[in-house]
């Protein structure tokens, strides 16, 4: 990624934000309607946040500093890929010495492999790297800032690369990683908010420069497609919003299916079990034995083959041998294996 220039704490230089009068931090009201947050064990350290500089992790600290007093951390992830970083440390530092959380910055390698989008290696980097400080320092989740508007951009990237339920169902509010629990609270609430909050109380924060760059879709889509939704749609947030919890239900629905037939099916599965199925069934219990069992995701195109294969195999002496992912499933007598 190329150097960009030095950011400056957002004050009056920036762009005005939207005519929106925002009284009170919207963060720390997203906070207070309930984000899924197990009470903290006797040995908890308490929360930490993942915390950028930029505007929605900003006011996601100071809510939770507000909101749990005196058990709240902030773990920055120096990336090291942009000149402007060293000076992202620098208004977290003053940011957080003004509201007495300690910073703990973690300087992460996140270099793309060759092959690797630059984003995918930054992402992959910055959760290993969040979640490895997390559990050295005890707290028993990390707090994201991951607003609505990264909600609609997730959809329409889901969208536009023809993804199935799990892609559709965007970001959910809970997950967990590398042995760390991640929560988003702010799912529901727009960027507009979080940055009007700011700039009206005059709270620095960061703008990353190459947010601006439109070589990357995500940019794009933020840059070009929000306002055209906003003008034509303007509670596009809430409606895709709920489109994503539809398609989470559903395919939680599903995964409940896959279980209860992998145990008829069997672990590898037999194919004259998975034969006695509906197409869309054996399709379900095959993604399902896959990425459980194997670590793997087929294609469209490659689990398209697979079921063809099988709706074939009627004869001892027919072979399946079909690249999925990484690996092969082949036959093996009665049944599937993978390799």
């Amino acid at each position: 990624m190329a150097a960009s220039p030095t950011p400056k704490p957002t004050r009056n230089k920036l762009p005005a934000p939207p005519a929106i009068n925002v009284p009170v931090n919207p963060a720390a009201a997203a906070l207070s309607l309930g984000v899924r947050i197990p009470t903290f064990p006797p040995n908890s350290s308490g929360l930490a946040v993942a915390y950028s500089g930029g505007a929605d992790s900003t006011a996601l600290l100071l809510a939770a500093a507000a909101h749990w007093p005196g058990q709240v951390h902030a773990i920055h992830i120096h990336h090291g890929l942009q000149a402007a970083a060293d000076d992202f440390v620098r208004v977290c530092e003053a940011v957080c010495a003004g509201i007495n959380v300690p910073l703990h910055v973690v300087r992460v390698d996140a270099s793309a492999a060759t092959g690797e989008s630059p984003e995918d290696a930054a992402r992959k980097a910055r959760y290993k790297a969040l979640a490895a400080k997390a559990l050295r320092l005890g707290v028993s989740g990390v707090l994201l800032g991951q607003h609505a508007d990264d909600q609609v951009e997730t959809l329409l990237l889901a969208l536009s690369r023809g993804a199935g339920l799990p892609g559709l169902s965007g970001m959910g509010p809970q997950f967990e990683r590398e042995g760390m629990q991640f929560y988003r609270p702010l799912l529901e609430t727009s960027a507009a908010e979080l940055r009007a909050w700011l700039v009206q109380q005059k709270i620095p924060f960061v703008d990353d420069p190459t947010n601006t760059d439109e070589r990357y879709t995500r940019n794009m889509i933020r840059a070009r497609l929000l306002p055209a939704l906003d003008g034509a749609f303007p509670q596009f947030r809430e409606t895709y919003a709920r489109s994503a919890r539809h398609a989470a239900q559903a395919h939680e629905l599903l995964v409940e299916v896959a279980a209860e037939d992998l145990v008829k099916v069997g672990s590898p599965p037999a194919i004259k079990s998975l034969q006695a199925l509906s197409k869309n069934r054996q399709a379900n219990v095959l993604r399902y034995w896959l990425l459980g069992v194997h670590g793997a995701t087929p294609s469209a195109a490659q689990l398209e083959q697979l079921l063809s294969q099988i709706a074939a195999c009627t004869t001892r002496g027919h072979q399946i041998d079909i690249k999925v992912a990484t690996g092969h499933v082949t036959r093996i007598g009665a049944v599937l294996g993978w390799r």
